[in-house]
């Protein structure tokens, strides 16, 4: 993606602008986790980042502008997938990231937050698939690297089993409200290793 075809604030910076997009993603992240997206002003966004407000307007132009750069930010300051050895031992590691993020009160809010922005709108939800694609790229390995020791049959497609792993987590999140906790997170690692060996996930040209 070039500069010209970047969506607003998606460029990445350095020096006193690095500084600038850091407190203004900050305060864009606190007023949505407290407000939600329909409230999110790029005005109040300045004034909690101490930045002028033509600095803001200027350079995300939109509320959906500045959640698609803190989506990217997000995806950037994201945790390396794990390498245990062993399928059932990094799913389990990537059930509990993402547990803990969702669980978190102020993650929680803001994952809620943009997910539901991205329901409403066409470039936020861009970004979120983008955010979700960079996680899914990092982890996808661990599906590759357990189909070579035999764990799984070949041809297992590593979204569909890392999907597995954090969907039950966010209808937890999103639908039921039930708690996302060790025992949530254990579950669905564990749901979906047995599917995975039971070759569920392999792709249909695969079998």
């Amino acid at each position: 993606m070039t500069a010209e075809s970047a969506l607003p604030g998606s460029v990445r910076p350095g020096g006193r602008t690095a500084r600038v997009r850091d407190a203004v993603l900050r305060a864009a992240g606190d007023l949505l986790a407290d407000a939600g997206f329909a409230h999110l002003d790029l005005a109040e966004v300045a004034a909690r980042a101490e930045v002028g407000k033509t600095t803001v307007y200027r350079r995300w132009r939109t509320p959906t502008g500045l959640v698609a750069d803190l989506l990217s930010d997000m995806a950037e300051q994201s945790r390396p997938r794990a390498d245990t050895g062993s399928l059932r031992g990094d799913l389990t590691a990537n059930a509990h990231s993402v547990a803990q993020a969702l669980a978190d009160p102020r993650q929680g809010r803001l994952f809620r937050a943009v997910i539901a922005a991205a329901t409403c709108d066409d470039t936020a939800a861009e970004a979120l698939r983008r955010f979700y694609d960079v996680r899914l790229a990092e982890w996808s390995p661990c599906i590759a690297d357990a189909a070579a020791r035999g764990e799984i049959p070949a041809g297992t497609d590593p979204r569909a089993v890392l999907t597995a792993v954090s969907g039950p987590l966010y209808y937890r999140l999103l639908a039921s409200g039930d708690p996302i906790d060790d025992r949530a997170a254990e579950t669905a690692a564990d749901a979906a290793v047995r599917a995975a060996e039971a070759g569920v996930f392999v792709r249909a040209e695969a079998g």
